[in-house]
């Protein structure tokens, strides 16, 4: 008797551990199962590194690309080109994080069902770019290295992103034994991952500086020679400008101007101004964390905190970063967060809308005004209205040294201010040359596209 009470206690123990062990199983599943069924390498989500499920469409439902069995792009081959740094490619060298960070709203998960496909798709996401934009900025670059983008800048929404060279991943060219150099830096989202040497574009920032700053700089005169000395060292103008304000001299992207204007800022506070602004920071939107900007003027001399204002020395921008800025020039002083991803359904269930409603004040309203009213009469009285497909813009170019025997990169950015049509843009265009000449007419063809599809 007391031999089988013995062993009905062993085995009363060994059932209460077992049962102990399946609720702690049980409620480990139901707390991670999700983040083990998502997480990266899963081979029922993932494939080379990219996400492997679900379908994604444009903001006009054009699917882009069908994840339902393989990697199916879209049928237009130039689409297939203007999208990829998007959406990553079959091999994994070229990466979708936007993607990759909302697997699990994508691959949608039931603990109970695990993971589930509605009609054998899974999700639906819907992305904020428009296939239309995408290829006419893809078309509009032609062989130019860079890239070209515009947002809105009242919602944030990326409305277009091109980054070239780029490549058709249904026809994918021999990249390794290119000899020309035209696929250099492809795995490369320029518009996300790339610092550029700014040019005269860094004047956006030296201005707003100078505004805030410096309170008599819009009675000020300036007088340009062609150069201003400092000791040995000289700051250098492309030509003579003569006696002018500073909404003339930033009209005329004056060296000798903006160099005096310097000297009233400061280093250091030409800096502060910078990472104020943003465009020394990372932006982070949908999982990607861009480039950051940066610049070094603080307790440098005269002549450097000169070449710094007018966006050389050490000065990198991040084509997203700066325009950020941009947009928030537009929007009266206020950034919004901007965003590629739009929405995600499973079935009929959304498991991801994109929130409109992050934003950060990085000007004052009157500051913004001031900018507005002085990018406007660069178009106006210089570059030329009739040049922007019958918009009326607001604008900036550069002509960024990059040193040696290389051509300078072109650099163009700005805003439209019509009603109906909140778009800012930017334009980078490696070794292009001039800012003005080269990125204009690239620009003008897309927002003709904008014109006719918006």
């Amino acid at each position: 008797m007391n031999r089988v009470m013995s062993r009905a206690k062993v085995l009363l123990v060994l059932v209460l551990v077992l049962s102990l062990g399946v609720m702690f199983f049980l409620g480990d599943y139901l707390i991670n199962s999700g983040k083990w069924v998502h997480s990266a390498g899963s081979p029922h989500i993932y494939n080379a590194e990219n996400i492997g499920c679900g379908q994604i469409a444009d903001r006009n439902g054009n699917l882009l690309l069908d994840l339902t069995d393989g990697r199916t792009y879209a049928n237009i081959p130039s689409l297939r080109s203007a999208t990829l740094h998007w959406l990553g490619d079959r091999q994994g060298n070229i990466s979708a994080p936007a993607l990759s960070h909302y697997a699990k709203e994508i691959a949608g998960f039931d603990p109970l069902g695990g993971l589930y496909a509605y009609g054998g798709v899974g999700g639906q996401v819907q992305l904020t770019l428009s296939a239309e934009l995408q290829m006419a900025a893809l078309e509009a670059m032609g062989d130019y290295k860079g890239t070209l983008a515009i947002i809105n800048y009242e919602t944030g929404e990326i409305l277009c992103a091109v980054s070239t060279p780029t490549y058709d991943p249904d026809n994918v060219p021999d990249i390794a034994g290119d000899t020309t150099d035209a696929y250099e830096g492809v795995f490369v989202n320029r518009f996300t991952q790339s610092t550029y040497t700014p040019g005269s574009i860094f004047k956006i920032v030296t201005m707003i500086a100078a505004l805030e700053c410096i309170e008599d700089i819009e009675t000020q005169e300036f007088v340009c020679t062609g150069e201003v000395e400092y000791g040995i060292d000289k700051v250098t103008c492309e030509r003579v400008h003569g006696t002018q304000d500073i909404r003339e001299a930033f009209k005329n992207s004056c060296n000798c101007a903006f160099a005096k204007v310097s000297e009233q800022i400061g280093g250091k506070r030409l800096q502060k101004y910078a990472q104020q602004l943003g465009i020394l920071d990372s932006v982070e939107f949908d999982g990607i964390t861009t480039a950051a900007g940066s610049m070094d003027s603080a307790d440098q001399a005269d002549v450097l905190v000169a070449w710094s204002a007018i966006g050389q020395h050490k000065d990198l921008i991040n084509p997203a970063g700066f325009l950020t800025l941009v947009g928030a020039i537009a929007n009266d002083g206020v950034a919004q967060q901007m965003y590629l991803v739009d929405n995600i359904k499973t079935g009929s269930t959304t498991t991801y809308q994109a929130d409109q409603g992050e934003f950060e004040r990085l000007m004052s309203t009157e500051t913004a005004l001031k900018m507005q009213e002085l990018m406007r009469n660069n178009v106006e009285n210089y570059y030329g209205d009739e040049k922007f497909a019958g918009f009326s813009v607001c604008a900036k170019s550069g002509t960024a040294e990059v040193g040696g025997d290389q051509k300078p990169n072109a650099m163009f950015t700005g805003f439209v201010v019509d009603e109906g049509y909140p778009l800012a843009f930017i334009v980078t265009i490696e070794n292009g040359g001039y800012g003005r000449l080269t990125c204009i007419p690239v620009l003008e063809k897309v927002l003709q596209a904008c014109r006719e599809i918006m």
